[in-house]
């Protein structure tokens, strides 16, 4: 069981995934005419015209796009995982509409809620399905194919396909939708990185110093941080000097300002973050 249940972790966090992206879709994308961007816009649009079932929709419009993709979805499990993230979505989209307590018609009529929740709730489906080692098809599978294809970044591939889908939305249900749509886009990306590698965004800091010595026992004594010693040369004075270099949380940093001051008042610091830090004093690894 311990052998196969990586796999098994990993199914059950893309179904969750699929369950929130459908969720945010029904409650607040949909009855606000929000589509952001996707296979599941452009079924919004085919939704609005003919009354067919989104999920049923955006499941036929990701077949051939997954057929096409198959070769670029990074081999046989990540294709695989994909293909259950697509069914599954698909399913729990028209689904929950067969929930008797399910509000269909949404809980709000304002669109900057309908926008911002939509964005959140999606941002966090989409996230749990990337951690799963899937993707939600669509947009992904397409973008994969643009970049092998005409070698365009992915960024630029994601903004062109979710583009086009959002004009065609404005025309059908008005600009204002669509203004608040990319709004919806924007911030689902965001909730997507977070759910991705945690809000706990840790900090680095690499600090040149005339006291190494002074500097490194301070952290370790104080601060119970470790530090890494490298031994640089300055590309203006040609002067060897040392660089020391540790990873510390938020709350940490007026510690370490203030450490890196008394030991050194001529001393040069830059804090940078870092999305995730694995290993001794921080979030131990996990076999993914």
């Amino acid at each position: 069981m311990k052998k196969y249940w990586p796999t098994v972790r990993d199914i059950l966090i893309i179904m969750l995934g699929t369950l929130v992206q459908a969720v945010g879709l029904r409650i607040f994308l949909v009855p606000a005419n929000l589509a952001s961007g996707g296979v599941s816009g452009i079924s919004q649009i085919i939704n609005h015209f003919t009354g067919w079932p989104i999920g049923l929709m955006v499941f036929i419009g990701n077949v051939p796009l997954f057929l096409l993709g198959w070769r670029f979805l990074g081999g046989s499990k990540f294709a695989i995982r994909t293909a259950f993230a697509i069914i599954t979505y698909s399913i729990f989209v028209d689904s929950l509409l067969w929930l008797p307590f399910f509000p269909q018609n949404g809980l709000t009529d304002d669109l900057v809620l309908n926008s911002l929740y939509g964005a959140v709730v999606s941002g966090v489906g989409y996230g749990l399905v990337y951690r799963g080692q899937g993707t939600s098809g669509g947009s992904d599978i397409l973008a994969r194919i643009l970049v092998y294809w005409r070698g365009i970044p992915v960024t630029q591939s994601y903004l062109m396909t979710d583009t086009v889908v959002i004009l065609a939305a404005g025309l059908v249900f008005g600009w204002k939708q669509a203004l608040y749509a990319i709004i919806t886009l924007y911030v689902s990306g965001l909730v997507v990185d977070t759910t991705m590698e945690g809000g706990g965004t840790v900090r680095t800091a690499l600090i040149i110093t005339q006291e190494p010595k002074a500097v490194a026992d301070q952290i370790l004594n104080e601060m119970n941080r470790g530090v890494t010693m490298m031994s640089v040369t300055g590309g203006f004075t040609g002067e060897q000097r040392q660089v020391l270099y540790c990873v510390l949380t938020r709350s940490e940093v007026p510690l370490l300002k203030n450490i890196v001051h008394e030991a050194d008042e001529k001393a040069f610091m830059v804090v940078g973050a870092a999305h995730e830090a694995l290993g001794e004093g921080f979030m131990p690894f996990r076999r993914d």
